[in-house]
């Protein structure tokens, strides 16, 4: 089986290649990737701990899911396709914005990414996929901020980032 591939775009999320997804961490080449919060009635963010054999930052709590859109794949379609691959269910989902960040890890790979953020509902349990996440749970906004802020070594580098995006915008937005 090949490896996948991620969409290597410029500055105005416009495509301009494709690339193996390790080859792309390696070199720290800005592609196409996005970000799902998932909240409940609550509004509580579905978290989800990323599973103990992942390849980089296991066992690290996270946003509900996040990866890279396939070629030809909306970014709306291609949440829900993780979003069923890593916590077991669907639902609608709404872009929010975008953006670019860049986040080396220990390992050595980075990740530059356009960003797509995107925000669903759900109120039920997921059906997590154990060879992807091995945990979940529901936290409300300020204590996930909270928590990140005394507890940072907890959380995903990406995750900070995203966050406080996210926060800012649900700040400006009154969502």
């Amino acid at each position: 089986m090949s490896e996948e591939k991620v969409i290597l775009v410029d500055t105005n999320d416009e495509a301009i290649g494709l690339m193996e997804k390790m080859a792309a961490h390696e070199q720290a080449l800005l592609h196409r990737a996005f970000s799902v919060f998932i909240l409940n009635d609550k509004n509580e963010v579905m978290l989800q701990q990323r599973a103990a054999q992942k390849y980089h930052s296991p066992l690290l709590w996270t946003n509900t899911c996040c990866s890279h859109q396939r070629p030809g794949e909306s970014n709306i379609l291609a949440g829900k396709r993780r979003l069923m691959e890593e916590m077991g269910f669907v639902t609608d989902l709404k872009e929010l914005f975008h953006f670019i960040y860049k986040a080396p890890f220990d390992n050595g790979l980075t990740e530059h990414e356009l960003d797509h953020v995107m925000i669903g509902r759900y109120n039920e349990e997921p059906f997590i996929n154990k060879e992807e996440v091995e945990d979940w749970k529901w936290m409300k906004i300020e204590d996930i901020r909270e928590d990140m802020a005394t507890h940072p070594e907890r959380y995903t580098v990406w995750f900070k980032i995203i966050f406080d995006e996210f926060y800012h915008y649900l700040e400006s937005h009154k969502i």
